[in-house]
């Protein structure tokens, strides 16, 4: 962890000179060292990535005064996003993206910010229980190269309902087998957790090793 001089906090795992520097944001419940980012950031690592973590100001005063409180204002959760690609450099040779919320976010800063790649795990399509109020318009300009990899019965955006959306060419899709916003599927259905999020980092891994 870092944070001293007024810079961010940053949680790294894998090698300071691998070829690939991914950074990730949490989800908006839970924080950068969740067991779903700790999972995901590992299995990058092991794969030969370089992952960075950091949190929203939000998680940031959670984490000091363990209150809860609502996800940080768009214009703020932006802000913090350009701040950490700042912090770290060289915006051409990172891939962004994150869980949710953070992958959410990402999206919004991806062209701006000039990064390489983005990686969006679990993307919140719409609200819960609100199909009709899509978060989608700023992906039909997308030209990131993009891999969302999201559960095929998530209830922010199932596969299909994903079938019916205009999205560009530029985001390719990994569908997790009966997962749901985090991946986990029913019991019954002969998957588990650890097939899935195994399946996530592993397309992942197989995208970063893609981009030119």
């Amino acid at each position: 962890m870092t944070g001293r001089g007024g810079t961010i906090d940053l949680l790294e795992d894998g090698a300071p000179d691998a070829p690939r520097t991914v950074v990730l944001a949490h989800g908006a419940g839970a924080p950068m060292d969740s067991p779903f980012m700790d999972r995901i950031a590992q299995g990058l690592a092991e794969r030969g990535a370089r992952v960075v973590r950091f949190e929203f100001p939000y998680m940031e005063r959670r984490r000091r005064d363990g209150r809860r409180g609502p996800p940080d204002r768009e214009p703020v959760l932006r802000a913090r996003w350009l701040d950490v690609i700042g912090q770290l450099g060289r915006a051409a040779s990172l891939v962004i993206g994150g869980k949710s919320l953070g992958g959410r976010i990402a999206s919004q800063v991806a062209a701006d910010a000039g990064v390489r790649g983005l990686v969006c795990l679990g993307y919140p399509f719409h609200p819960p229980g609100r199909p009709d109020r899509l978060r989608t318009a700023h992906l039909g300009d997308l030209r990131t190269p993009t891999l969302i990899v999201q559960g095929t019965r998530d209830a922010l955006g199932s596969r299909d309902e994903i079938a019916t959306y205009d999205l560009p060419p530029s985001i390719r899709f990994e569908f997790l087998g009966d997962g749901d916003h985090s991946f986990k599927p029913r019991v019954g259905s002969g998957r588990t957790l650890d097939d899935n999020l195994a399946r996530a980092i592993e397309a992942t891994a197989s995208f970063l090793t893609d981009l030119p």
